[in-house]
């Protein structure tokens, strides 16, 4: 293990001369795990590529402070943060411990509940002396987690409100000191006299604040460890690919095209934790920086297969802000912030919350093999259950969505047990306008829930197309809708409950868009309903 190390205050030095500089790792195959823990690097190697993050703090390193409840991102217990470098600064998310590989740290810095205390002696970071201040613990078994996901927040909002708050904790359970106190804390958390104030990274409608004597210190770290070549790891028999370029990307799928593609880990992860599956292979895409960006343009969005749910969520909300509670209730802020689109859609799970409204909105698929690419209708992907169109050595490079729309409604709802951070029952989505005689002119209707693949309902978008928007249409549309779909039976939901509301919430839909009727030609695309 190789360590730099600092004191606060002082410049970083390298205390170990066998560190590898920069110029060595131009030359050398990375085989070895580089990321900030404590001020320090810290090198990895020889480890199993599927050893999550926890298990490495837990019974490596011995930092017991991250917990395990669940182990499948759901308790929040093991929640840490991370940071890389994004334009210059640091850039801060919280992240469950329990379902991410230790290999993903690669490059970056990673703060647990013990590093809050670095350079401060005894002194309590703000969050914890809020926490302490407000009684927010009773066993303490959830707390760290609480505290962690209020220092990312602390690190990236001023003052936050008490909806922003409440995000931040979506994914946190606490089961004997109830929620309201661990708010308390989280309101008066930038009030407490402390000088770890920190930085602000990329916060909306606040303009960053200037690059502190840390962040700098941490900057130093991170422009130490930047990957310059392809990380490959292998134990006993297991293989871990992380290709730092799309290009090596494409030709390593080629090369194993029954190799698991991972990005955010947040399924795979389930299925080393619950399932205790063995993956030979694992290509990771996290290195990836092509796959990273959004582009936008007068017509579309594209957003490539590495961005987090949560980056494209805040760039698609600005286009359809109807959207914001379904993006709210999608999953918590560490499962959004790992997770990606792309990741989601690629899953084809029948309950995947992104994809009805995806497919309302004809999202078109880049899909790539090798050097060849070809696009690909969203609804023509799915085949049946956990059957896609995509060829040995294809992925998913990117998504591409439609931005051009005028005079439409649209609407996506979705209907669990929970409010927040629970599995769908149904959730449905609406896009629809109407040419100037009021008459239904453009319609596509998509649910998850209702069938082995998230599916549009197109006999009942055929009834609807070219008629009245009326009361009249609507009874014959909920008519069709228990034609197209046949769900089943589980422990969420019964089919005749599910049949029930899929067609409430097209009554839904039209209680909310009757009133504001706004006639006009629909300017998505020129396909026809039932494309």
């Amino acid at each position: 293990m190789y360590l730099y190390w600092f004191h606060p205050g002082v410049t970083p030095l390298i205390v170990v001369a066998s560190a590898v500089s920069s110029s060595d790792r131009q030359s050398e195959v990375e085989n070895v795990i580089r990321f900030i823990l404590y001020g320090s690097i810290i090198s990895v190697e020889n480890i199993d590529p599927s050893l999550t993050v926890l298990q490495y703090l837990r019974e490596q390193l011995y930092r017991s402070g991250t917990k395990e409840g669940c182990a499948e991102g759901d308790c929040g217990a093991c929640t840490v943060v991370v940071g890389e470098l994004v334009d210059g600064r640091i850039s801060l998310k919280s992240v469950n411990a329990c379902i991410q590989f230790v290999a993903m740290l690669q490059g970056k810095v990673l703060f647990t509940v013990e590093s809050l205390k670095a350079g401060q002696g005894k002194t309590l970071h703000p969050v914890q002396q809020a926490m302490v201040d407000s009684h927010g613990s009773q066993c303490g078994f959830c707390t760290s987690g609480f505290v962690m996901s209020l220092f990312a927040l602390f690190k990236t909002t001023v003052n936050p409100d008490r909806q922003q708050i409440t995000d931040a904790l979506s994914g946190n359970l606490c089961r004997c000191t109830g929620y309201r106190p661990i708010i308390d804390a989280a309101l008066k958390m930038h009030n407490i006299d402390n000088k770890q104030q920190g930085w602000i990274n990329r916060p909306a409608l606040i303009k960053p604040q200037p690059v502190d004597d840390y962040e700098q210190r941490v900057i130093y770290l991170l422009e130490k460890i930047r990957p310059q070549h392809s990380l490959y790891l292998n134990h006993s028999g297991k293989n871990y690919y992380a290709p730092l370029t799309l290009n090596e990307l494409a030709q390593l799928r080629q090369d194993k095209p029954q190799a698991t593609l991972v990005a955010g880990n947040t399924d795979v992860g389930l299925w080393v934790n619950k399932q205790l599956r063995e993956l030979p292979d694992v290509i990771s895409l996290v290195m990836v920086d092509e796959l990273k960006t959004i582009r936008s343009s007068a017509s579309d969005i594209t957003i490539g297969a590495a961005v987090s749910l949560s980056e494209a969520f805040q760039a698609l909300v600005i286009y359809y802000p109807e959207l914001t509670d379904l993006f709210r209730r999608f999953a918590s802020k560490p499962v959004c912030n790992a997770g990606t689109l792309v990741g989601n859609v690629a899953n084809g799970s029948p309950i995947g919350d992104s994809m009805p409204i995806l497919l309302a909105l004809q999202a078109v698929l880049i899909l790539r093999k090798g050097s060849v690419q070809r696009e690909l209708s969203l609804d023509k992907f799915y085949q049946g259950y956990q059957q896609k169109d995509l060829k040995p050595g294809e992925f998913i490079e990117a998504i591409r969505i439609p931005i051009n729309i005028n005079n439409y409604k649209l609407a996506s709802y979705k209907v669990s047990k929970r409010y927040d951070q629970d599995i769908s029952a149904v959730c449905a989505a609406f896009v629809m306008a109407l040419d100037e005689s009021a008459k239904v002119a453009h319609v596509r209707i998509a649910y998850g829930g209702m069938a082995a693949i998230p599916a549009r309902a197109k006999q009942t978008e055929r009834i609807l197309c070219g008629r009245q928007w009326d009361e009249q249409v609507l009874t014959e549309a909920r008519e069709q809708l228990a034609q197209d779909f046949f769900p089943l039976s589980d422990v969420r939901a019964t089919s005749s409950y599910r049949q029930k509301i899929a067609q409430n919430l097209l009554t839904r839909f039209y209680l909310e868009t009757k009133a504001q009727q706004s006639p006009g030609i629909f300017q998505l695309r020129d396909l026809d309903v039932v494309s």
